[in-house]
């Protein structure tokens, strides 16, 4: 017998197929995205070389650009020791750490092209080396560039989740609600969210994965300018109705969300997505209040407290 109550028995998988979950695990992580370890794939992949860099992180970005420029100028500088440093005019370094220095700023003010003028190369084979170091410098400066621009230029949502939902009286019943609001100064319009139970099922003594669409208080608002409380009202047609912590933890129960919205900074279309795994969902709470106002009447939105809730003493208690 199904845990859950579902319309069809044709359910949308949203990709992740019908395999169950085990061991805790998530389907998709809070980051949103898919908690799926792939193998197979070749050592060096080209082909994924941009979108790797441009969807890493800035810390970790600019890290591999400072390694690299310094990797890059290490093998020229080492290629102009090995030429000879006397075919470098004005390099004045008298031990071979001086000569490696002097060799080691020349390629720098290479590959800028700006050079200062105070080491020039003298010789064929010293000549033919700056020219292609400056070359190569002009192409490694023009992706450097392009790839700054594409991060910069890239829409992205910068959306803060609760960190737990919680299950709260919600008019005459209950609800299941997460909390989300919009961490930067642009506008998002026509925002749309999507949000779907999984879980696993015993059919014919083998364990499936389902997925059961959540009907929501609202599914769509059109701008999004303070903060946002998705409601899946619990009744009796909701597949929570009646069920207990336990049975939600029994069906190793995931909630998956998908957001979807218009930047109106960018004019696209941008993603974000989150999960939260049935420990996420806390019984009998509410989420506190986050606005207050001013002395001049002005709202104030406190971001922090996005995902703080309370516990409510008395279960039957409704609001």
């Amino acid at each position: 017998m199904a845990l859950f109550k579902r319309k069809s028995q044709f359910d949308d998988d949203l990709g992740f197929g019908t395999q169950p979950v085990t061991g805790e695990q998530r389907m998709m992580n809070t980051d949103g995205s898919s908690n799926i370890k792939r193998i197979g794939l070749p050592l060096i992949r080209t082909s994924d070389t941009y979108n790797w860099l441009i969807s890493m992180s800035w810390k970790k970005f600019l890290f591999i650009l400072l390694i690299a420029y310094l990797v890059v100028n290490i093998f020229f500088a080492s290629l102009y020791v090995f030429i000879g440093i006397e075919h470098l005019k004005g390099a004045g370094g008298i031990t071979p750490r001086d000569h490696f220095f002097d060799a080691f700023f020349f390629s720098a003010q290479t590959i800028s092209t700006v050079g200062y003028g105070h080491i020039s190369p003298d010789g064929f084979l010293t000549s033919c080396l700056a020219a292609f170091e400056s070359m190569l410098g002009l192409l490694a400066f023009a992706l450097a560039t392009g790839l700054l621009y594409g991060r910069f230029s890239r829409p992205t949502a910068k959306i803060s989740y609760s960190k737990n939902m919680v299950i709260a009286p919600y008019r005459e019943g209950l609800g299941l609600m997460f909390r989300l609001a919009n961490l930067r100064n642009n506008q998002l319009i026509e925002i749309e969210v999507q949000v779907v139970l999984s879980y696993n099922e015993s059919v014919k003594g083998k364990k499936t994965r389902r997925f059961y669409p959540l009907e929501l208080e609202r599914s769509k608002i059109g701008l999004l300018t303070m903060s946002w409380t998705v409601v899946h009202p619990i009744d009796e047609s909701s597949p929570f109705h009646q069920k207990t912590a336990a049975e939600l933890a029994d069906a190793e129960v995931e909630i998956l969300v998908l957001l979807k919205a218009f930047d109106d900074t960018f004019s696209q279309t941008v993603h974000t997505r989150t999960s939260y795994k049935d420990e996420d969902i806390i019984h009998n709470a509410r989420f506190v209040t986050i606005f207050s106002r001013d002395s001049n009447g002005q709202t104030i939105l406190d971001l922090s407290k996005v995902g703080t809730y309370e516990k409510l003493s008395d279960p039957a208690h409704h609001h």
